[in-house]
């Protein structure tokens, strides 16, 4: 009887891992059943990318006003102000921690 046996070991082995590699492909981290998760995660990080783009934006908007070819006097004088730490008499001033 285990000599009968023997010659099915290699399919059954071959089965076996099948279905282990079918498993994993359904249940996996990055299996079929766990696209929710991925189309979740995209959605989060498409929003993140939209809000660092418009970041980013603004900064080289800011950037380009502050060469010295198209200088704005209202951006330099803000930075001028918050870098050195100057205030106008009629300005008001909150001061919060850093």
């Amino acid at each position: 009887m285990l000599a009968r046996l023997r010659s099915y070991l290699p399919t059954a082995a071959l089965g076996l891992l099948i279905v282990y590699f079918a498993i994993h492909a359904f249940t996996g981290e990055q299996g079929l059943l766990s696209s929710n998760q991925r189309d979740a995660a995209l959605v989060a990080k498409t929003k993140e990318l939209a809000a660092l783009r418009a970041q980013r934006e603004d900064l080289e908007k800011r950037a380009r006003l502050l060469r010295d070819t198209s200088l704005s006097a209202d951006l330099l004088e803000e930075r001028a102000r918050s870098l050195l730490g100057f205030a106008d008499p009629r300005d008001y001033v909150i001061r919060t921690a850093p």
